[in-house]
């Protein structure tokens, strides 16, 4: 095979010197050397799945036990499957195990002296590691096993590696509690967890601290490679018959992800598969994994509402700035006479172009078109990365929008917040009849929070590494922009149980052309000839069919890739309904999946304990891997402690106190001009003496908790949800009926994304009847089964609509006094 290996471009990457005696992979500090000394990743790729093993070797260069603690990230779609920690020549393979156990054993492990080291995820991407009870001198080497899909567009599959966590915007009140991590930024109301994703950063200059080693081995598996891309890492390539070998030159810097991107060949070269894995012990029970290609006719062009949000914040120096104003420029000029549009750029305030409605949507004329852009062309970077107002001004805008037009919100940001969780749960149920897309810019863009935002829009998401890629993603937006090619999609088994409750993604998505379709889960009672339909409605309102016959899966990747989407899906909808009576169990049910198929959760971690003593126990000395600055990313000037590490280890000093407001570091808002003679201004986050970290289970102390909801506010928003059901105020008599069937359906799973949270208000209150509480309540797994296979039709749809309407106008006229609440503070990862 003749493979051709696409031109990389030159970047400036002259090597800084070295302090003498620093030594390879080290970096020389004041008080010695930093603990994490080597990254080395392997991946092995097979058609469009791989499996990658990730090895972090720790050093202890002091003269005491310390515990190593590393905040890093991993590809946000890959199941962690597998850890084994070897020290002095032990090896011990990792349990998984409830959160709040495996960091009580490790905890009593360290305690007692022994070698333990944990991994917990704190996001869909960013990870923590602590190796404790280090000897002096000695080395730990922890790898880790991940498996996973990679992703696939337009004939072009994608690997991604993050390599870095790049500071966040942490918006939010501090708590005042102790810190829950390790990290510089204080814990806030709205990003509870906020130490732990928030590692120390290096400042430029000094020596090349960790050795990286990535090596990628490829098995197409039939599919016909044509080309291979490095966009960001210069690569050497080796080829024995079909198998190619790629790695990355020595002495790169962990500052940036490594991606690489294969070329596949023509349109229909790949196929749609059903993929099924029988379970070991009951072969007639499994997952299953089916992949949907798009038919090839474009949809016919409808006319379209698109709100374009350009983010401007601090981290969007540099070149991202200048792409992100191309991008966004590009696709207002994709528009048309007969679309309506606004932009707005924003950091913590918003702006919108001269002349444009700025409390609306204006005609896509030329003359409102160049307005725009010339607006975009003089945007500057400034401020904090304050994403939820300008998505829920976007919302709004779209929500006064004419019938029979798309409305689409275009997202172009590096996404780098650390409120991920706050901001979907905003959004969730608000985004009905909508599109989100997101184009992510950046070298080490937070690729898990866009990819969750762009699921719960029901859109797609375009990562941008360099200006090179820049002309592909918005071509690939600008596609998606249109109307999907399919609708309202359900997928049936022949031969063949499916569990509609282990679909993953919960809510199926529309088909976009170029963008084929992942959908798994589980089944039993196999046959001997499986097959699946997935059937839906093509944009002309004509019935889509595709029908795929069962293969079995031999790569092993199938269960724990379901097993991830489908954690993933579980964890964002705890994540979007906080205070619903279903936490409880949909915490139980993320254990369960977790723990049944081994795949690390937020509510699950590793945990390796080591049975030798090797001190006398105690609390060891926590030194914190400081991470590189992202490549491309602009370096603030420090006048105060901040999250930039210079020549020391971050040993939980405590920092000057803080000044009434508080700068932010990357993302914040600008700071105040300093004064004559006085000093610069700082654009570090002063905060006041910090308190020891909660290193149990994150609880923070304080005083009574507010009420969620009061009566009032809980009436208001009852009354709400009533008139957009009542047939009075909507009427569908003039619709088909299966038209008026499938509003009705996506009107009922759409409120039941909302009402979770208020009727666990309601039973706060005490102010509400209890039996109609209770029998709305009882209301809402119809209502989720709008959006499942096989959901509520004829009678059933009609009984479940009007008793939904009574339900809600009864309780809507319900008043009573609002008693006082209180809350105990939970552990950070279920907030």
């Amino acid at each position: 095979m003749s493979l051709r290996i696409a031109d990389l471009p030159v970047f400036n990457t002259e090597p800084t010197e070295a302090t003498e005696g620093s030594g390879l992979g080290t970096l020389a500090t004041e008080r010695g050397n930093l603990p994490l000394r080597g990254l080395d990743i392997n991946c092995h790729v097979t058609g469009l799945g791989v499996r990658t093993v990730v090895t972090q070797r720790f050093h202890n260069p002091h003269g005491e036990p310390i515990e190593a603690t590393y905040i890093f990230p991993l590809p946000e779609r890959a199941a962690v499957t597998d850890m084994t920690m070897t020290v002095a020549e032990r090896t011990v393979t990792a349990e998984l195990h409830e959160r709040a156990k495996a960091r009580q054993l490790y905890d009593t492990a360290i305690s007692e002296g022994k070698r333990a080291s944990i991994a917990e995820a704190e996001r869909a991407d960013v990870f923590t590691m602590r190796v404790g009870n280090l000897g002096a001198g000695e080395e730990a080497v922890v790898t880790l096993t991940l498996v996973g899909p990679l992703a696939f567009e337009d004939n072009e599959a994608t690997l991604r590696l993050p390599l870095v966590v790049a500071p966040r915007y942490i918006p939010g009140q501090p708590t005042g509690a102790a810190p829950v991590g390790e990290g510089y930024a204080e814990d806030t109301d709205a990003v509870p967890d906020a130490s732990r994703i928030t590692p120390p950063v290096l400042l430029p200059g000094f020596p090349n601290p960790v050795r990286l080693s990535i090596e990628v081995t490829i098995d197409p598996a039939g599919l016909p490679l044509r080309q291979l891309r490095s966009s960001l890492h210069a690569v050497t390539v080796d080829e024995t018959g079909e198998v190619t070998r790629v790695r990355i030159e020595p002495g790169e810097r962990v500052n940036r992800d490594f991606i690489l991107r294969f070329d596949y060949g023509e349109s229909g070269d790949v196929a749609g598969s059903l993929l099924t894995a029988p379970d070991e012990n009951e072969p007639t029970s499994g997952t299953f994994q089916l992949t949907a290609i798009p038919p090839s006719d474009l949809p016919r062009a409808r006319p379209r509402d698109v709100v374009v949000l350009l983010d401007r914040s601090g981290s969007m120096g540099g070149w991202k700035m200048v792409a992100a104003r191309r991008a966004a420029a590009r696709i207002v000029d994709t528009l048309s006479s007969a679309d309506r549009f606004a932009v707005r750029c924003f950091d913590t305030a918003m702006t919108s172009p001269e002349g444009l409605d700025p409390n609306g949507l204006s005609a896509g004329t030329d003359r409102n078109r160049f307005r725009a852009v010339e607006h975009l062309a003089g945007t500057e970077t400034r401020g904090g990365t304050d994403i939820l107002k300008p998505l829920s001004t976007a919302v709004d805008l779209l929500t006064a929008g004419e019938k029979g037009r798309d409305r689409v919100i275009i997202l172009v940001t590096d996404g780098q917040v650390g409120n991920e969780d706050q901001i979907l749960r905003e959004l969730t149920g608000r985004l009905s009849g909508m599109r989100v897309h997101v184009v992510g810019i950046d070298k080490a863009v937070n690729a898990g929070f866009l990819h969750r935002l762009a699921l719960v829009g029901r859109g797609r998401c375009e990562l941008v590494e360099s200006e090179d890629r820049l002309d592909e993603a918005t071509a690939h937006i600008h596609r998606r922009i249109v109307a999907p090619v399919v609708t309202d999609l359900t997928v049936t088994g022949e031969g063949l149980d499916l569990e509609p409750e282990t679909l993953a993604p919960h809510r199926i998505p529309d088909l976009f052309t170029g963008a084929p379709l992942i959908i798994s889960g589980r089944y039993h009672g196999a046959g001997t000839t499986p097959r699946l339909k997935l059937t839906g409605t093509s944009q002309d309102g004509t019935p889509w069919t595709s029908e795929l016959a069962a293969r079995t899966d031999d790569t092993a990747l199938t269960c724990p890739a379901w097993a991830r989407a489908h954690l993933r899906d579980l964890e964002d909808r705890y994540a979007s309904a906080p205070g619903s009576p279903d936490l409880g169990d949909l915490e139980k049910r993320i254990v369960d999946v977790s723990l049944r198929h081994r795949v690390l959760s937020r509510f699950t971690s590793f945990v390796a304990v080591d049975s030798r003593v090797v001190t006398e126990g105690g609390k060891p000395r926590t030194v914190v891997q400081p991470v590189e600055m992202p490549e491309g990313w602009d370096m603030p000037t420090p006048a105060a402690p901040s999250p930039y590490l210079g020549a020391s280890v971050r040993m939980m000093a405590a920092p000057a106190a803080a000044p009434e407001a508080m700068a932010q570091g990357y993302g914040a808002a600008p700071p105040p001009p300093a004064q004559p003679g006085g000093a610069a201004p700082s654009f570090a986050r002063p905060a006041a003496p910090r308190k020891a970290p909660n290193r149990g289970f994150g609880k923070s102390a304080g005083g009574p908790g507010q009420p969620l909801m009061d009566v009032d506010q809980i009436r208001q928003i009852l009354h709400d949800e009533w008139r957009i059901l009542d047939p009075e105020v909507h009427t569908m008599e003039f619709k088909a009926p299966e038209v008026v069937a499938r509003e009705r359906r996506a009107a009922l799973s759409d409120l039941a994304t909302r009402l979770g949270v208020v009727i666990d208000a309601m039973r706060d209150t005490g102010a509400f009847d209890g039996d109609t509480v209770t029998a709305l309540r009882d209301l809402l797994p119809r209502m989720e089964a709008c959006e499942r296979p096989n959901p509520p039709t004829g009678d059933d749809l009609a009984s479940l609509w009007q008793r939904t309407i009574e339900l809600l106008r009864t309780l809507s006229e319900t008043g009573g006094a609002t008693p006082p609440s209180s809350t105990d503070p939970k552990p950070f990862w279920k907030r």
